[in-house]
């Protein structure tokens, strides 16, 4: 009578088939990760961005008090959480642009505040060569990362 079971060769080959599809969904893993964080970029950015075009729309109301030589955009993104006077307000009531600072998911550092993982563009510095100043007019990525559609994170 012929015992059951496998022989060493099948389960071998069982073997070598399961290493070879797990070699191909590793990749397709890793891409879908990659794209998640991607628009999770894409969202904080978004919203950070929101944020201070409303701040500057409020500036231009007349709602946030504004020097002669400010751009109207804020000093520093933490102003965006804690908020400003209204200045139309006859209670002195505060305006919050944002909740909180959202983080950069590329972001190696993980253990500095959210505001230290975005890189920070004043209003007076050149698009080509973003650069920090009085204000924050836009943020970017400071990864060195390129997306899935070739461009730098850092250009978003």
């Amino acid at each position: 009578m012929r015992a059951r079971g496998f022989t060493l060769i099948e389960l071998l080959v069982t073997v070598a088939v399961i290493a070879v599809l797990a070699s191909v969904a590793q990749p397709l893993s890793e891409l879908s990760v990659q794209r998640s964080k991607e628009q999770d970029l894409r969202r904080a950015l978004r919203e950070i961005r929101d944020a201070l075009d409303a701040y500057k729309r409020a500036t231009d109301e007349g709602r946030v008090v504004r020097g002669a030589e400010d751009s109207g955009y804020p000093p520093n993104l933490a102003t965006l959480v804690q908020g400003v006077t209204d200045a139309r307000s006859p209670n002195g009531a505060k305006m919050y642009f944002l909740r909180r600072i959202p983080a950069d998911p590329f972001a190696t550092f993980s253990q500095e505040a959210p505001e230290q993982h975005w890189g920070l563009r004043s209003y007076s510095s050149p698009p080509d060569r973003p650069q920090a100043g009085r204000d924050v007019f836009d943020v970017y990525s400071l990864s060195a990362r390129t997306g899935l559609n070739g461009v730098p994170l850092k250009d978003w």
